[in-house]
């Protein structure tokens, strides 16, 4: 019996997924975020193939050194706790997306061997897919000029058709999301642990409105927290998932400027506000703009025609 099957027998509430399916939302429980490892051996052998080699397999694959990666997914991979991720799916009523999906963002595939094996999402995932989307973060120490700045924008861009990717988090993140919901729009929030583990725990209220109107989504599976890591990870979906990322606010240090890394990375436009020359809260879009080749933009026109 082939691994997918062993561990489906033990956990009922999988098989309602197809193999494939079923074999990365596993993945999404025993690996890490972005491993192109990981990433490289599924492309290869398929999920379901990986899984076996994986946990039942010696040696390597595919000219992949395994003993790493066996050695992080071993621990993890105990019926419990697959058990305890797929159990909570089916009770939360949390989607499987994968890429055989209709609703898989198209833009991961830029990711390459980094891509994430599947996303578990709740809300209405058709917004996954959208092909007019922007990522508008920032700080979040927000000022009241970066808030303005991204509301105002936010709405514009709505007004334009645009669906709206952020990541949930306080300041910046939290206003685009706000401003797109009462714009009328679709926002798509992208968290760095499971759906069961809404993060900021002050944002359980607007991820909740978030997965009522738009969609909340996560590559990690539940009964998972967020980590440093997740987060960086996290921040990769978030620039691929949109045609373009816009930081309206930034300090020299800020984590919207790892956003923006990753957008450039694969070739994404990314736009920058500029603010007072006073201000430390603008200090990275402006170190964006004068060193990483951002373009400068002051309104949802600059942003759309990006």
């Amino acid at each position: 019996m082939s691994t997918l099957g062993s561990i489906s027998n033990q956990v009922p509430t999988i098989q309602q997924y197809s193999p494939d399916a079923a074999a990365r939302g596993i993945w999404t429980v025993i690996s890490e975020p972005g491993d192109s490892d990981t990433g490289e051996l599924i492309a290869v052998l398929g999920a379901e193939e990986a899984l076996d080699v994986i946990l039942h397999g010696t040696g390597d694959a595919a000219g992949i050194d395994l003993t790493t990666l066996r050695a992080r997914a071993l621990p993890r991979s105990t019926a419990a706790s697959i058990a305890t991720a797929f159990d909570a799916a089916t009770t939360s009523g949390a989607e499987l997306i994968t890429p055989e999906h209709p609703h898989w963002p198209a833009g991961f595939n830029d990711l390459g061997a980094a891509a994430p094996y599947a996303l578990w999402a709740r809300g209405n995932t058709e917004i996954l897919a959208d092909t007019l989307s922007s990522a508008v973060v920032g700080a979040r120490a927000a000022t009241g000029y970066g808030e303005h700045a991204t509301m105002e924008i936010t709405a514009g861009l709505v007004s334009r058709g645009h669906s709206i990717v952020s990541g949930a988090a306080y300041g910046i993140d939290a206003v685009a999301h706000r401003a797109a919901l009462a714009s009328g729009g679709r926002t798509v929030a992208y968290l760095a642990g499971g759906l069961d583990r809404y993060y900021p725990s002050g944002h359980h209220e607007l991820l909740s409105r978030i997965a009522e109107a738009g969609v909340v989504a996560t590559e990690i599976g539940f009964g998972q927290s967020p980590t440093k890591y997740r987060f960086l990870m996290r921040n990769r979906l978030i620039a691929a998932a949109a045609r373009a990322t816009v930081i309206t606010e930034a300090g020299w240090r800020s984590g919207a400027l790892n956003i923006a890394a990753h957008a450039f990375s694969i070739n994404r436009p990314v736009g920058a506000v500029p603010g007072p020359i006073t201000s430390p809260a603008s200090a990275g879009c402006h170190r964006l703009i004068r060193e990483y080749g951002a373009q400068l933009v002051a309104n949802a026109e600059d942003v759309a025609a990006l």
